[in-house]
């Protein structure tokens, strides 16, 4: 069976006939504008130039008329130099002239203008000798010889001004009778155009409407639930290609629907179960930022009804503005929102006590298509953090206790070793000695607690002042400057000229320092390398400890800062693993972050921040 035109053939023929249309006025129109473009150009370049020197020889003569007035009126130099001036500016109008004779005429004018122009400037050359010895002579001959000679060539400027502004008036008229013939032909071109052009759109538009208007009938009724619909498809074309596509697709909704509809239901049933059974509380947000579903532990959480609060804007519901923030940035980049440790907690007063949650923000990601929205999560860490504050507490108070203790015997121990070495043995000397050295380790140890555990309460009061970085690095590094030198540690500082002080407590940021170059010096080999160095970038300056040890283990790096944490690489390193949980601590009252970066075998960097002092 032959196959008939596509519809691309058919959408070409039709439209491909408008363009010839279009193609032949834009012709027709090109040439009637190059005409008319020809004519106006011969107005302009064949006929300005000699009124425009016409025009400039009248005002120069003019000019020299009212010098020749100036002189016999006794303004002498005044005459003579305006007279000079002007004959050079007529003189050159007058060669741009001669260079430009197009009009039949213009030539025997031009040459009257010259020869008057030389009588006239000879007439007055002998004004001017006559004026010297006969005054009232040369004021006759103004008027006898002078005026009729300039008025003979301004006359003659004039009839060329007149001669060529009448050519320009004919090309006018030239260019008129053009513009005239060409708007008329191009009309009646373009009316012919236009007829045959919608004659053949209304003929093809009849041809793709017809099918389309039966599939948009077609769609309603299978959006409205009608899968039985059918499409007739009595073309070969890409619409009737369509048409078969159209009831193949229907066909397939149809058993999709019969089959998927129940099992849909079930899943969103038990999603809904699954989401109310929680022991966390679950907000779902929509793109909009409004909450589409809630579980009761979050209705509870906010004191608010589950139905009344579906719908609203989350702000409405939650009330608090950064975790706002939080979910709207997580909506805007498909991300989970990077937050601070500490502050992914939201504290929630319920009655006289207060609640805490630690909570999540996960983006609703489909396989396809936009982001759904994001899910909020929100667990009850209540009993946990009452936990740490009593573990705190404990440990605050037993630190405190066991100082008196250990104090007297360490005092003991000190009073043994000194007052009885003649009553002691080797044997009891070494036992006492050992004796000492641990006690001197519970001793750092109980005070490391005690000192953690009171900034942790926030019961240690910071002495902030201005305070200048490179005297801060300076005291620690000397402070360590022994410790260096028994291994060949090389310690750099590299803080430019002029750094900005901050806003900090002296002691505590050099015992940061300290310990930080302490715990760098304990890992790098014998010979290394410890760089100390400070970057200001916006309101905060960050202070990095670099050395080229053997790095921290990815599995370290984040809980590095943990409380007893020791890494067992390189190097015994001792202590009690309380000296960077201190750092961190220390840094947070400050307002800063600190945090480390390190890749195994190439060393290690750890930076903290402090604000600028404005």
């Amino acid at each position: 069976m032959r196959r008939g035109l596509s519809l691309r053939q058919k959408i070409f023929g039709g439209y491909g006939l408008a363009l010839c249309l279009i193609g032949v006025v834009s012709a027709w129109a090109f040439v009637a504008l190059r005409d008319l473009g020809r004519a106006s150009d011969a107005i302009l370049r064949e006929n300005y130039k000699s009124i425009l020197a016409a025009e400039n020889m009248i005002q120069a003569i003019e000019r020299q008329d009212s010098a020749s007035l100036l002189f016999l009126l006794g303004y002498a130099d005044e005459g003579v130099t305006q007279f000079s001036e002007n004959e050079s500016l007529f003189l050159q109008w007058l060669a741009r002239a001669k260079d430009n004779l197009t009009v039949e005429g213009e030539g025997g004018i031009v040459d009257g203008i010259d020869s008057g122009y030389q009588t006239y400037l000879l007439r007055c050359s002998k004004l001017r000798l006559l004026h010297r010895s006969d005054p009232e002579g040369a004021r006759r001959m103004y008027h006898e010889a002078v005026l009729p000679s300039f008025r003979t060539v301004r006359d003659l400027c004039g009839r060329l001004h007149d001669l060529n502004e009448r050519t320009m008036v004919r090309a006018s008229d030239r260019a008129r009778a053009i513009s005239a013939t060409a708007r008329w032909s191009g009309a009646v071109t373009s009316f012919a155009a236009v007829a045959l052009g919608l004659g053949f759109s209304l003929i093809l538009s009849n041809l793709l409407v017809r099918p389309l208007r039966q599939l948009m009938a077609a769609t309603k009724r299978l959006a409205d639930g009608d899968y039985d619909v059918e499409v007739t498809a009595p073309s070969r074309d890409e619409l009737g290609l369509l048409a078969r596509e159209f009831n193949g697709m229907a066909t397939k909704l149809k058993a999709f629907h019969d089959l998927n509809v129940g099992e849909i239901m079930a899943e969103k049933v038990k999603s809904e179960a699954i989401i109310r059974s929680m022991d966390d509380g679950v907000v779902v947000v929509d793109a909009a930022l409004r909450v589409s579903d809630l579980n009761p532990t979050a209705a509870k959480i906010f004191s608010i009804d589950a139905g009344g609060a579906r719908d609203r804007h989350f702000l409405e519901v939650v009330r608090d503005e950064l975790l706002f923030q939080l979910v709207k940035q997580a909506v805007e980049s498909g991300q989970t929102p990077p937050i601070e440790e500490g502050k992914d907690v939201l504290t929630v007063p319920q009655g006289k006590e207060r609640h805490h949650f630690h909570f999540s923000i996960l983006p609703i990601l489909p396989a396809a298509g936009p982001m759904l929205g994001v899910v909020l999560i929100l667990r009850d860490v209540t009993r946990l953090k009452e936990i740490d504050r009593l573990k705190s507490e404990f440990v605050l108070t037993a630190s405190h206790e066991l100082r008196t203790p250990l104090t007297s015997m360490g005092l003991a121990i000190d009073l043994l070793l000194e007052g009885g070495p003649e009553k002691l043995s080797d044997q009891d000397r070494q036992l006492l000695s050992a004796a000492h050295e641990e006690l001197e380790r519970l001793k750092a140890l109980v005070n490391d607690l005690l000192d953690l555990s009171k900034i942790e309460a926030g019961k240690v009061d910071l002495d902030l002042a201005a305070t200048d970085v490179r005297a801060l690095c300076d005291r620690a590094a000397s402070a360590v400057t022994g410790q260096l030198a028994t291994r060949a540690v090389h310690l750099t500082m590299t803080i430019p000229e002029g750094f900005p002080d901050v806003k900090a407590d002296e002691t505590r940021i050099t015992w940061v320092l300290i310990n930080l170059l302490s715990n760098a010096q304990r890992y790098v080999d014998d010979g290394g390398h410890i760089t100390v160095s400070a970057e200001h970038l916006g309101d905060r300056v960050h202070i990095r400890v670099t050395d080229d040890g053997p790095g921290i283990p990815y599995e370290y790096q984040s809980k590095i800062f943990d409380k007893f944490v020791q890494l067992k690489v390189g190097r015994e390193a001792g202590g009690s693993g309380l000296g960077l949980a201190i750092c961190r601590e220390i840094v947070r009252a400050h307002g800063g972050t600190i945090w480390v970066e390190s890749v195994p075998g190439e060393g290690s960097q750890f930076t903290f921040t402090l604000p600028v002092e404005h």
